[in-house]
Parts: structure tokens; C-alpha cells; sequence
């Protein structure tokens, strides 16, 4: 079995909503759910030995809008959300992180190393991960707690504006320039990682917030989740500029696997063959090379092909990249060394 970390879920997100519905979020990753794509058990079928988990904060007025008669759509950006109470839903996030590591559901990693002693252990690698920082206040005062929490992974932005910068909307077709970019405390945040050693997700951000991270990042340039912009025309998508811009950083792009941002009309249909996964796949080690590809699954946060249906449909990904020629050593870079690789170097670890 091929061990997979990967670089997106939104595990988090669906037991948060267990916990407010009076269930058990710990219960639910460690014993196992009928619900949702992650828990420890399906993950372990999978080979899914880790992966980057999200606090992320939700838009409750966002509804996606349904196709015109040309297959287009463009969904309004979600409303911008009041500091408190996203502070307080992420550190409700934090709380059950922590709680399942101390109940030896998941293991936190803080570093490369804790990442592969925990696969070796056949414990699930979870990195805390902040996609768009509303519990982030202007000052960053809050960028430490979660840090000392164990945050070691940010994107500035979701697809919704924010005091640090502007997102692309869920759209197709349409490019990813947008809208502006950073803002000037997008820039603090920003030097803010450098300095800690947090990893910047450029996923979600327009195309002028991805170059104004590109000018002042001192890391490998990662979208942890997104595709080929040539491929599929979804504004979420990267453009052949933005990969050859993340080939020269040597830093990478993980295949999402939601629908929309696979298929060529961007449908929001399950019935997307494992192939479209492949087109993708292939289309970024061309233009990047295999060392800047992996895998970014969205889990619990989007629509996956049928085929794949949750965490346990992992290894039919695998086995269709050996159909398509895939050799076991780029196999291995795409599925979990890749993400290793930069994890290290975005969080100054020495070679």
C-alpha cells in the first residue's frame, strides 16, 4: 500500500458541526462515521497515513449558484465575518485537534520528523492548518496561541475578503484575476510566517495576492489545493504563469479533487472519472515536473469522484496513476514526499 499525506481536508469542519449537534467528535474520527470522507479507520484502508487539517471558519450565506444554460455560473463572494465569533468557532477548532491528539486518535506533528515517526507508528499526521485567518486580529496577537497550538500551516484568504486579503470567487468560467491582493497587514502576516515558520497557502487567494506573496515570501510558493486553470477555467484554478512561478520557487500544487475543479465543465457531479484526476495530474508534472505535484484532496470540504467516494478510496488513485505509467519512485513524490520535502524547507528545517 502506498502511505499518502495529504495536503487538504476539512475533517475538522464536520466534526466541529458534530460537536454542535451535541455529538462526539473524538468518537466519530477514532471509532469511525457513515458520514463525511476522514476518520481513522476508513483513512487506514485508505492508506491515508496524514494529511494538513483546516480550522476553517464558515460562510453561512454562501449557497453556490446553479449552472446557466452554458454550463456558466458565478457565485457572489461570502459576506466578510466579524473577528469574535471567528475566533471563538477556531478556537472550538484548536480544542478538538488537541482533544484527539490527547486521546491517541491523531498524532499533532510540528515538524518532518514528528510526520514520519507517526506514519511509522500507523497514526494518522495531522498539521493544523488556518484556511483564511478571520481569528487573526490586525495586530496578529493571536498568530502565537496558535502557533504555540500547533498551527504550522495558513492561507490568508478563503474564497471571501478579509483584513488581509481578497479571495477569488467559486466562478467558470473565469480567470483568477479577480480582484486586488494583499493588503498592508496582508504583507505583516506574511513576514509574520517567515519569521515563525509557517507554511502560506495560496489557495482561495486572487492572482494579485498569489505574485504579492511571491515578492515577499521567503518560502517554496504552495497551493495546497488547486488545479490547471487550462484544464478546467474555474477561477480557483492555477494558471500556467502561477506553476511556472511555483516550479522556479521549487515549491508545489496538490491536486484538489473536487469535481468542479476537475471536470471540463465544472459540474458539480460525483460521476467524474478517475481520468480527470490523471489530466490534471499529468498536465501539472509537465509543466512543474514531478518534484511539484502532490496531492491536495479537499476531504470533507467538496464533492470527489464516485470512484474515490472517502478516505478509503485512496489506493484507486494510486492504482491509476500506475496505469498511467507512473514509475513507484514518482509515485511515492506525488502521494507524500513532495509535501515532506516542503513542509521542511517552509518550516526552516535543516537538511
Amino acid at each position: 500500500m502506498e502511505l499518502v499525506f495529504d495536503g487538504h481536508n476539512d475533517v475538522l469542519l464536520r466534526l466541529w458541526r458534530t460537536m454542535k449537534g451535541g455529538g462526539d467528535p473524538v468518537a466519530e474520527f477514532a471509532k469511525g462515521t457513515s458520514q463525511g470522507h476522514i476518520d481513522a479507520p476508513r483513512a487506514k484502508i485508505g492508506g491515508l497515513a496524514g494529511g494538513i487539517c483546516a480550522i476553517y471558519i464558515p460562510s453561512g450565506d454562501l449557497i453556490l449558484k446553479e449552472p446557466d444554460a452554458n454550463g456558466h455560473y458565478e457565485t457572489p463572494l461570502a459576506a466578510p465575518l466579524e473577528y469574535l465569533s471567528s475566533l471563538q468557532i477556531g478556537m472550538e477548532k484548536a480544542s478538538i485537534a488537541l482533544r484527539l491528539e490527547q486521546a491517541g486518535a491523531w498524532r499533532l506533528c510540528r515538524n518532518t520528523a514528528d510526520i514520519r515517526r507517526a506514519m511509522a507508528d500507523g497514526v494518522f499526521a495531522a498539521v493544523l492548518h488556518m484556511e483564511g485567518c478571520e481569528p487573526i486580529s490586525a495586530d496578529l496577537a493571536e498568530l502565537d496561541v496558535f502557533y504555540a497550538a500547533g498551527l504550522r500551516s495558513l492561507g490568508p484568504v478563503w474564497s471571501r475578503h478579509n483584513i488581509f486579503g481578497h479571495g477569488v470567487p467559486f466562478a467558470y468560467p473565469m480567470s483568477p484575476d479577480t480582484g486586488p491582493g494583499l493588503t498592508d497587514i496582508g504583507f505583516e502576516l506574511v513576514k509574520a510566517c517567515n519569521r515563525l515558520g509557517i507554511l502560506i497557502d495560496l489557495a482561495h487567494i486572487t492572482e494579485k495576492g498569489f505574485w504579492d506573496v511571491a515578492k515577499t515570501t521567503d518560502q517554496p510558493l504552495i497551493a495546497s489545493h488547486s488545479n490547471a486553470h487550462a484544464l478546467t477555467q474555474v477561477a480557483r484554478n492555477l494558471t500556467d504563469k502561477q506553476m511556472d512561478a511555483i516550479k522556479e520557487s521549487r515549491g508545489l500544487a496538490g491536486l484538489n479533487y473536487a469535481v468542479t475543479m476537475l471536470r471540463p465543465d465544472a459540474r458539480d457531479n460525483a460521476a467524474t472519472p478517475l481520468s480527470d484526476m490523471i489530466r490534471h495530474i499529468d498536465y501539472m508534472v509537465e509543466r512543474m515536473g514531478i518534484d511539484c505535484v502532490a496531492l491536495g484532496s479537499d476531504f470533507d470540504g467538496a464533492t470527489v469522484p464516485a470512484d474515490i467516494h472517502d478516505a478509503a478510496g485512496n489506493q484507486k488513485l494510486v492504482a491509476a496513476l500506475r496505469d498511467a505509467g507512473y514509475a513507484s519512485e514518482d509515485i511515492a513524490k506525488l502521494c507524500r514526499e513532495n509535501w515532506l520535502r516542503v513542509l521542511g524547507e517552509a518550516w526552516r528545517e535543516k537538511a
